[in-house]
């Protein structure tokens, strides 16, 4: 697909078919993601595939917002690995480049015809735990990704955008 169709047609998905994606499917998320620009290409993502039955229930039980997708993304930051700026304290890299990384994934599944949907409404705390995650890793978000149902339609507002004059400023 030309990239402007991918980022012009790509919606949230959310309400997928039961089938698992593909290993190959998924490698080639997960290496648009690897590819991705960090700060310093320090790649500080940690992302966790979460595709057992198992799995599956466990993050179901933490956000209803896993929808009925058959492999979710756990995104998380080591907090120990991204890029900090020597010039301002408090200046870090690390969510700019789990956003990054989220993004080509997500562009690259819909690129192969694989639905996603980026998730906040969940605590990162509770996914921490219930996973097991290092000390030094936060979740960021988690990533839903499955083959959209056939009745799977963006949001009402999805084709919705503010004027490009407020949004862009040149100074």
């Amino acid at each position: 697909m030309e990239f402007k169709n991918v980022i012009k047609e790509r919606y949230s998905v959310r309400k997928y078919k039961p089938d698992m994606i593909r290993d190959d499917e998924l490698n080639r998320i997960l290496e648009a993601g690897m590819l991705a620009p960090t700060g310093c290409n320090y790649q500080p993502q940690r992302i966790y595939v979460l595709k057992s039955d198992e799995a599956i229930a466990k993050i179901r039980s933490l956000s209803r917002c896993a929808f009925d997708a058959p492999v979710v993304l756990p995104i998380a930051l080591d907090e120990t690995a991204d890029w900090k700026s020597p010039l301002e304290a408090g200046c870090r890299a690390g969510i700019q480049d789990v956003s990054i990384v989220s993004d080509h994934m997500m562009l690259a599944a819909w690129d192969i015809g694989i639905g996603s949907c980026w998730i906040n409404y969940f605590k990162p705390s509770e996914v921490k735990a219930a996973f097991g995650l290092p000390e030094n890793e936060t979740p960021v978000l988690l990533m839903t990704l499955g083959y959209p149902a056939d009745d799977s339609k963006p949001l009402k507002l999805h084709n919705e955008s503010k004027d490009m004059t407020e949004i862009v400023k040149i100074l």
